[in-house]
């Protein structure tokens, strides 16, 4: 096995992350890019967090989602960046949120406990798109009569939404901050707390 310095070392990983598809992983990186070299664990991480900082002050950031490391635009430079594409971002339902929170938040989760919740029936066309779009999958079958699958979200999931594992999903009292912030920031407030003449 060759040695590398950290400075190749480096390089080497920030090329191979930004050239690639999709996120990497560590092993992954081990395994292709790296696969020559003496590279230990350690090593490695040092080498990802520096470039994380590296990136830091810039307009592009080196994160970790479930699948690997990628480069990705700041979110607070979205509204300009989106001007480089024509199409529109897709517009989903309610039904369609409602039914992805309710797996990502329950799973695993039948199609019938989904509408058990909703108190409505869940299309067929809601489950594809979702799993067309690879955010969830069906991970087994339920041993009741009738053996209704099992859904749950991907690591595709996780990527789309910048997350690493489930535990990033905001909790109850995130909503309850978020509405809260959202109530006191309403115009009937701001009128209900005028001085009256």
């Amino acid at each position: 096995m060759k040695k590398i310095n950290t400075a190749q070392l480096k390089q080497l990983v920030e090329a191979a992350i930004f050239v690639a598809d999709k996120p990497i992983s560590k092993q992954h990186l081990k395994e292709t890019v790296l696969n020559e070299f003496t590279v230990a664990d350690r090593t490695l991480s040092k080498v990802l967090n520096e470039l994380k900082l590296d990136y830091q002050p810039r307009g592009i950031q080196l994160v970790e989602v479930a699948s690997g490391y990628r480069f990705q635009s700041l979110d607070a430079l979205s509204p300009w960046l989106s001007k480089l594409w024509q199409e529109n971002a897709p517009k989903y339902s309610r039904a369609m949120l409602e039914t992805l929170a309710l797996i990502a938040y329950r799973q695993p989760i039948t199609r019938g406990e989904i509408e058990q919740v909703r108190g409505v029936a869940v299309s067929s066309n809601i489950i594809k798109t979702l799993t067309e779009r690879d955010w969830v999958k069906v991970v087994g079958h339920k041993e009741v009569p009738g053996r209704p699958a099992l859904y749950a979200t991907t690591k595709g999931f996780l990527d789309y939404f910048s997350m690493t594992s489930l535990s990033d999903l905001p909790n109850a009292d995130a909503f309850e901050n978020m509405a809260e912030s959202v109530a006191s920031d309403s115009p009937l407030k701001v009128l209900n707390e005028a001085p009256s003449e």
